[in-house]
């Protein structure tokens, strides 16, 4: 089962720790243009380490560490550590009006198990592309530079009280992008540690956020090992950061991502032609409205035009006619109704060739969808329904996944408090 080890992390001398705000920085993968090119120039920012530039971005990503290290820009902790990290914040309107939610985790190295061990469990497929970036830069750094997010199941909540405790003495306390109040704090008392790697022990873990970063931990891990002929199983290499939070918690939240099309042959028109088929369609005069009028909906979507707004919901009867050899589990999702009867059988992008095509693109922000569509930058929007917790623990006892980018576990965890190296 999973097997968790402390670690001694890399950190920002304690010189800048009054400078965190600035020294932090979105995950890569959701880290816009223009939040870029302001974090850049601070150049102690992690995005240097996270997203670095230049034409081998990789390369410039090991230079910085080096001289980060050499000038002590981050020194490491001196003892194995179990690093607390809580996120406090609120959802949109529509969710939760003025509730603060707070999630609670630990950061932690995790063993990088291959998918067919069924410890470390996936919900969604990625994207190729994106894993091969990773890859290198994990070989040419040697480091974690943000933690995946994963989920253990513990009813008892007994790791809590520790985290709590630990949480009043924090390290780090900031604001970050999104608005979430992020706060750090350590535990190295051997004995209380000990807890933590006793609780994992016979947990799988569901991987809620950071495939592609997983998977490119896993892959280093299987060149090591190729490579190392004393291989034991203990190296650091083995290993990949992780970010574990209880999945029977109340503030685990997870917001919809929707889908926008773009350089499409077919027009409007025929798009709605064929949506008789099998959707029932109604016209809607503001796309706004759209969010709450598929709320809660099962096989409801929203789709957006230049001009004109539709909701559109599956009829009942046609989902048996959905011919993608999943399970029911599977089948049932909104995502998987969305991607065969719209985007295979309209759109005509075959279920294999999805993961490839860039005429698919994802956004989680509903009015960024509506925008891009006006300006062209989109031919249509897709406005989807939240995936729900229940349905991601039984997609992951089936062996199967969702969609590419299915989940979207908000608040994001961000880059910057810790790094973790992967070489002795």
């Amino acid at each position: 089962m999973a097997e968790i080890r402390p670690f001694r992390a890399w950190r920002y001398s304690s010189s800048l720790t009054n400078q965190i705000q600035d020294l932090t920085s979105p995950l890569f993968d959701v880290v816009s243009q223009k939040q870029r090119d302001k974090l850049y120039q601070n150049p102690l920012n992690s995005i240097h380490l996270s997203v670095p530039l230049g034409q081998n971005p990789a390369d410039a990503a090991k230079k910085t560490l080096s001289k980060w290290i050499a000038d002590e820009t981050i020194q490491q902790d001196e003892k194995p550590t179990i690093y607390v990290y809580y996120q406090y914040f609120s959802l949109p309107s529509l969710i939760s009006k003025n509730k603060e939610y707070c999630r609670k985790g630990f950061i932690t190295m995790i063993k990088a198990h291959d998918w067919k061990e069924n410890i470390i469990l996936r919900h969604e497929n990625t994207i190729p592309a994106a894993v091969n970036d990773r890859i290198e830069l994990v070989e040419k750094t040697g480091l974690n530079v943000s933690p995946t997010h994963g989920l253990y199941g513990d009813n008892t909540f007994e790791l809590e009280k520790y985290m709590d405790e630990a949480i009043q003495n924090p390290v780090y306390e900031t604001e970050d992008y999104q608005g979430v109040r992020e706060v750090f704090a350590k535990i190295d008392e051997p004995a209380i540690v000990a807890k933590f790697v006793k609780k994992l022990e016979n947990k799988t873990i569901i991987l809620a956020d950071g495939h592609h970063r997983y998977e490119s931990s896993m892959v280093h891990r299987q060149r090591c090992k190729a490579n190392n002929p004393n291989h034991r199983g203990d190296e650091l290499y083995n290993f990949h950061l992780m970010y574990l939070t209880n999945s029977n918690s109340n503030d685990l939240r997870i917001l919809p991502t929707h889908r926008l099309l773009t350089d499409l042959e077919i027009s409007e028109e025929e798009i709605l032609d064929k949506l008789k088929e099998d959707f029932i369609i109604k016209s809607v005069e503001n796309p706004s409205d759209l969010n709450e009028m598929i709320w809660g909906k099962k096989w409801a979507f929203g789709l957006i035009f230049l001009e004109n707004a539709y909701k559109i919901r599956l009829k009942p009867e046609k989902w048996e006619t959905l011919a993608w050899k999943f399970p029911d589990s599977v089948k049932h999702l909104d995502l998987t109704v969305l991607h065969y009867f719209f985007i295979e059988k309209i759109i005509g992008i075959k279920g294999q060739d999805q993961r490839k095509s860039t005429a698919i693109q994802f956004e989680r922000n509903f009015t960024d969808c509506v925008t891009k569509v006006i300006r062209k930058e989109a031919t249509l929007a897709l406005i989807t329904n939240a995936v729900t917790m229940p349905e991601v623990k039984e997609v992951c006892k089936t062996g199967f996944t969702m969609p590419q980018k299915s989940t979207y576990f908000y608040p994001k965890a961000i880059c910057g408090f810790c790094f973790a190296s992967v070489e002795e």
